[in-house]
């Protein structure tokens, strides 16, 4: 579908899905999450995974190499052990596996965010700048700049966030001034 025919609801819901299933929602969470019938949600869950078929693949051997391990990674070698796994309890089995599902994802996204933490303050740093990084949120990083020094600090933080990891598909930056955050995210 052409982006600009994307709704703000369509775009919600398909965060919702793709999130929430890598992380193992069922139809009646999903449903009450995206404002659906539980119907809807098992459409939306089915038709995910059959347009996607190597998520269900990789779901499985995730969990499957976790169990193995005893442990999730990500693909920079970080590691969650995951003594849930072998549990005598069904639901910490389950949460365990949630976990082995969902770590490599996020845990990959907070290990990107911090080497592009680490590379923006060596940059700003070894070009003399007066601005400093003073705030992650998520996937945001904020740095206070002189104004005079704002639009070397946004080419500073694009660059190296677009260039933190080499994946498969490319990393967008895009990077904001405002004498606020506030005033910067509108």
């Amino acid at each position: 579908m052409p982006e600009q025919m994307v709704t703000p609801i369509m775009r919600s819901r398909a965060k919702a899905v793709n999130f929430g299933i890598v992380y193992g929602i069922g139809a009646f969470s999903l449903a009450k999450d995206i404002g659906v019938t539980r119907k809807e949600a098992e459409t939306y869950i089915h038709d995910y995974l059959s347009n996607y078929a190597g998520i269900d693949e990789y779901m499985k051997r995730v969990v499957a190499e976790a169990k193995q391990n005893g442990y999730a990674e990500t693909m920079f070698g970080r590691r969650r052990y995951l003594p849930e796994l072998t549990s005598s309890n069904f639901n910490m089995r389950g949460f365990g596996e949630r976990v082995a599902r969902n770590m490599p994802i996020q845990g990959a996204a907070a290990d990107i965010i911090k080497i592009a933490m680490i590379r923006v303050e060596q940059r700003l740093e070894k070009e003399n700048m007066k601005s400093r990084l003073i705030l992650q949120v998520h996937d945001e990083l904020i740095v206070e700049a002189p104004e005079d020094e704002a639009q070397r600090a946004c080419e500073i933080l694009t660059q190296e966030m677009q260039n933190a990891a080499q994946l498969a598909v490319p990393l967008i930056a895009e990077a904001k001034t405002g004498k606020t955050w506030y005033e910067a995210k509108a």
